[in-house]
């Protein structure tokens, strides 16, 4: 696995945060079975960097915690069955599996943190979690599928011992 990330922003995180995303990440993949080598970029920015992005791709001017680039539009969450049938998919250098981009806003990490009453390093991990799993094809539109992301970013962090 690949993990390219890029900080963005002044403001301190004060975490262990690149071994952090690692962790979650790798977590993540194992949990949903990825059978490939996987390539995920992270950036690590301010509010003021996602407001601009959401505004620019969503028409939604305000910032957000994360937002998921997924490459691959599964049709199923993680149903690999997709990228089996087409290569583009794939790094042509490397031959990793190409899931998509996270951005995370490190203000809102530690607004949620405070607000949510537990950790940086729980409010990160948490953000990187659910980033996954939107790569992998996951949402929370209906509040079935709320649920099921619930549950797995759950496990995942309990899993890795990171709670509160």
């Amino acid at each position: 696995m690949t993990l390219q990330i890029d900080y963005e922003t002044d403001r301190e995180i004060g975490i262990e945060y690149e071994e952090l995303a690692e962790k979650v990440v790798q977590k993540v993949l194992d949990m949903e079975g990825c059978p490939y080598d996987a390539q995920v970029n992270l950036v690590l920015t301010d509010n003021e960097e996602i407001e601009r992005v959401n505004t620019e791709f969503r028409e939604i001017h305000a910032p957000t915690d994360v937002l998921s680039f997924p490459m691959i539009p599964f049709e199923t969450p993680a149903d690999y069955a997709i990228v089996e049938e087409d290569q583009s998919y794939f790094d042509l250098d490397t031959d990793e599996l190409l899931l998509g981009d996270i951005m995370i806003s490190v203000d809102k990490v530690f607004a949620q943190a405070e607000e949510y009453g537990h950790s940086v390093t729980r409010e990160f991990c948490f953000l990187v979690a659910h980033s996954m799993l939107h790569l992998l094809g996951y949402d929370h539109m209906t509040p079935e599928e709320a649920v099921v992301m619930e549950n797995k970013q759950r496990t995942a962090l309990d899993e890795l011992g990171i709670t509160r």
